[in-house]
């Protein structure tokens, strides 16, 4: 946005940037007094130490009182003695005591969940009215407050409602309620024990109670074991008498079906049937094996007789005929031997022995021959009783087919019976262990007592230290947060201190003036312009501050900023004249501003203030925000002698054609959105577009000294036309001294 009668030659040179960080850098006389409070979003941390210094007295008496207080409660509190026992929950269950068929195994530890379910046990109802009974609380006044009698506070709470009326209970509960009030059971963590906490104003009666606790958890353990074994012998009984009928009519079945259908048990439970078929294959076999020996005999005999081969077979060898036969054949051969020594084979003698001999033979030949005769009769024998055993077999194989199926029948039956009679056992076997196991009046419990309660004599309820010390913290955190919420309140409250009759020139507040035409004569226009600093713009006038006339023309102008509401957020400055006098005029106004509202100054000249007077030089700008390397955070910077916030146009060297972005407009409405007013160092504007300066803004125009008062007014029309919502033409550049004290400097929280 370049402006015809801008001066080109307006850029700040070299030789005058040092001039320009002694104008910033040097404090001038104040015009106005520090602002009474921080503006919204800052936090003055001394001022909240002063705030609480000047209201300590606020903070003291409420503490010394909750203290004073909070001693004489505890004091006049009835204490409480605490006693405590404890239980181990080991499953302590007697192997002895089993069942046969789980003494072999191994029992698995208790789980968390188990444990925790012993603490319920612990907290039953059953329980506590046993103990209740067993000790008599329901007799004492501790435990039921009608024995005591009703205070009228508690009778009046009671009847609007707020308290709890005790004759609207039964005894049972009213007792019940202390009993519970004061018994507190737990698991100890990462462990099995139980730990058993009863409180009474009696320490005797709190150790007596925590042992009848643990005591009855114990009997009560042992009754439910016993309990159990009870209903399973009775539910035992009662199976136990249906199975004997079923397995005495299941064996009444097995019998009647085994005599109908003949099928007997021999020996070997084994089936007549089958034991017969058994013998006659033996038979058989035995039958077979004799037809075939003596088969084989009389063959062999018949073969010797045939061949003229002596006789030497078993059966021949062994018979007596032919035993005394062989005798006699030795004995003649013998005497023919001893004759034939002396006499020739002619000899009488000699003949008659051959002759006896010869007829030795044949009754040897004859007498074999018959016992082979008698070993194929036997043969044939053999063969009769094979086949009549063997007609037996088929017989016995027929009817055994026609059985198999009885058979399948009468085994099914068995197995019935078998299963009947198994069950029976096993229910007896239970039945005779779980009577055992009821009739023992010492049943294991799964937990056994470790430490049994004592008396104590230090009472554990009021802890008077604690109660005491969190009273007297608590009352003086709430007092010093009270006031430290008032002072934030009222420092977050942006006002202006009000005049005084002795003000000095250095604590004089601001006047703004107010946007309103006023009576002609009050007007000045740009053409008479005076040299005292008045304000000048092309459609409204600014009256003359008569009151307070002592006032700068940047003074007057930060006052009509600020009363102009949503049309003064937003401020382009402009200038014709040097550089210097422009980047002065914007940090001058933003100062004054930042008294009273959340100011930001962004840097678009070419000719940046940056310096470190003002801030942090290195620190990035828009060039580096439009280019992302940076974000908001870091852009932004302090002004290190006023409560204003710079942006400077970047890093030196920076390229600063990435002003040109179109995320500028964004990031500039995003700054009004935060901030009261947001300030634009635009310089000579010449490289910036024009939306980005005149959109929603207004301009504030640093002329030249030279400058023509019809130069002026033409330039304020040509940036009305440009699109400012109004233009404000100063009289004359701001000097360096007519720049005003900051005040001292206060850190942003």
């Amino acid at each position: 946005m370049r402006l015809a009668f801008w001066r080109a030659d307006s850029v700040t040179s070299a030789e005058e940037k040092p001039a320009v960080e002694r104008v910033v850098s040097k404090p001038a006389p104040a015009a106005y007094a520090p602002a009474a409070g921080s503006i919204a979003g800052d936090l003055d941390l001394p001022a909240l130490g002063q705030a609480l210094l000047r209201r300590k007295r606020w903070i003291i008496v409420p503490t010394l009182l909750a203290a004073l207080v909070s001693i004489a409660a505890v004091n006049l509190v009835t204490p409480r003695y605490k006693s405590e026992a404890r239980i181990l929950i080991d499953g302590r269950e007697n192997i002895f005591l089993r069942p046969n068929g789980e003494r072999t195994e191994e029992r698995n530890a208790l789980d968390p969940e188990a444990v925790t379910s012993q603490v319920q046990l612990l907290l039953s109802r059953d329980l506590a009215r046993e103990i209740i009974k067993k000790n008599k609380l329901a007799e004492l006044p501790e435990f039921d407050p009608v024995l005591r009698g009703m205070s009228p506070l508690k009778s009046l709470l009671a009847l609007f409602g707020i308290g709890r009326d005790p004759f609207s209970l039964t005894p049972e509960e009213r007792v019940l309620d202390a009993y519970f009030d004061r018994y507190t059971a737990y698991a100890v963590d990462k462990s099995r024990v139980i730990v058993i906490e009863f409180q009474s104003r009696d320490p005797e009666l709190a150790a007596r109670v925590a042992n009848s606790i643990a005591d009855g958890y114990l009997v009560l353990q042992q009754n439910a074991r016993q309990e159990q074994a009870k209903a399973a012998s009775q539910w035992l009984a009662g199976e136990i008498d249906n199975l004997r009928k079923k397995v005495a009519d299941a064996e009444s079945r097995v019998e009647d079906f085994r005599s109908k259908s003949s099928l007997f048990i021999g020996t070997n439970n084994t089936t007549l049937s089958n034991q017969q078929m058994g013998e006659l294959n033996t038979q058989l076999n035995n039958a077979r094996a004799l037809k075939s020996d003596a088969e084989s005999k009389a063959r062999m005999i018949r073969e010797m007789l045939q061949s003229g081969k002596p006789i030497e077979a078993s059966e021949v060898l062994n018979s007596e005929l032919m035993r005394r036969l062989s005798e006699q054949r030795v004995t003649l051969r013998a005497q023919l031997a001893e004759q034939s020594s002396t006499l020739l084979d002619n000899h009488p003698r000699i003949k008659e022995l051959k002759a006896q001999l010869a007829v030795l033979d044949a009754q040897i030949r004859d007498e074999a021959g018959k016992i082979s005769r008698s070993l194929e009769n036997d043969a044939r024998i053999a063969a009769g009783r094979v086949d009549g055993l063997s007609a037996s077999l088929d017989q016995m194989k027929k009817q055994a087919t026609s059985t198999n199926g009885q058979d399948v029948q009468l085994r099914a039956l068995e197995r019935e019976a078998k299963a009947q009679r198994d069950l029976l056992e096993s229910y007896l076997a239970k039945y005779r262990e779980a009577n055992t196991r009821e009739n023992i009046d010492a049943a294991p419990a799964d937990g056994r007592i470790i430490s049994r309660a004592s008396v104590s004599n230090a009472p554990a309820y009021p802890k008077k230290l604690p109660i005491v010390l969190i009273a007297t913290l608590a009352t003086l955190l709430l007092s010093a947060g009270t006031i430290v919420t008032g002072e934030l309140l009222r420092m977050t409250t942006p006002r202006l201190m009000p005049r005084t009759e002795g003000a000095t020139a250095s604590t004089r507040p601001v006047v703004r003036a107010p946007v309103t035409a006023v009576a002609e004569s009050n007007i000045t226009t740009p053409d008479h312009a005076p040299s005292t600093g008045q304000i000048s713009s092309s459609e409204v006038r600014y009256p003359k501050p008569t009151p307070s006339a002592d006032l700068s023309e940047i003074e007057q102008l930060a006052g009509i900023l600020q009363s102009a509401g949503e049309a003064g957020r937003k401020v382009t400055v402009l200038g014709t004249a040097s550089g210097e006098s422009t980047a002065v005029t914007a940090l001058t106004l933003a100062r004054l501003l930042a008294r009273d509202a959340r100011v930001v100054l962004v840097d678009l000249s070419t000719a940046s203030l940056t310096s470190p007077a003002i801030s942090d030089a290195t620190a990035p700008g828009l060039a580096e925000l439009m280019s992302g390397e940076a974000s908001f955070s870091q852009v932004i910077t302090r002004d290190r002698q006023s409560r204003a916030h710079l942006v400077g146009p970047g890093r030196p060297g920076s390229d600063r054609t990435l002003l040109q972005s179109p995320r500028l407009t964004l990031a500039i409405d995003a700054l009004l959105r935060v901030y009261d007013h947001v300030l634009l160092d635009a310089g000579l504007a010449s490289d910036l577009p024009a939306e980005l300066l005149t959109a929603r803004a207004r301009a504030v125009v640093v002329p030249d000294a030279s400058m023509a008062a019809d130069a002026r007014t033409l330039m304020c029309d040509q940036l009305k036309a440009a699109g400012f919502s109004d233009v404000t033409m100063l009289s004359k550049p701001q000097s360096p001294s007519g720049t005003v004290d900051p005040g001292p400097r206060v850190v942003a929280a």
